[in-house]
């Protein structure tokens, strides 16, 4: 079994940023595709950005273009969201996770596409 654990969430003024950490235990990622969610209250989770195993392939959903980075240290067994120009409609739950299901090529969107998941770390970006 895999084990996530995310950081780095917090509270922000809009414009600040913040950046996301997620860490893997346990099974071995080598290979897995990664992403980042997000969870608004009373909204359903929505993909954010994904990263291929070796880092070579990246999406970023439209939303956050240009503001959001995402990145791997298979080494470290981490995974990281750098997020600029934060906005208020960015505050939501932020969780990682893995896919088995794919590990290069472009990154999967779906939330069911995804195996394992971290707890999550809440974002609150204040206008």
């Amino acid at each position: 079994q895999m084990q996530l654990v995310e950081s780095g969430g917090g509270l922000v003024q809009a414009g600040g940023s913040l950046r996301l950490s997620c860490a893997a235990s346990g099974r071995s990622f080598s290979g897995y595709g990664m992403g980042w969610f997000r969870q608004a209250p009373k909204k359903a989770r929505e993909f954010v950005a994904g990263i291929s195993y070796s880092g070579s392939f990246t999406y970023v959903a439209d939303s956050v273009k240009g503001r959001f980075t995402i990145s791997r240290d298979n080494a470290r067994n981490t995974m990281a969201l750098q997020m600029n120009s934060l906005k208020p409609e960015d505050t939501a739950v932020y969780y990682c996770a893995v896919s088995r299901r794919y590990g290069s090529g472009t990154p999967l969107l779906q939330v069911a596409s995804y195996d394992y998941w971290g707890q999550g770390t809440q974002v609150t970006v204040s206008s």
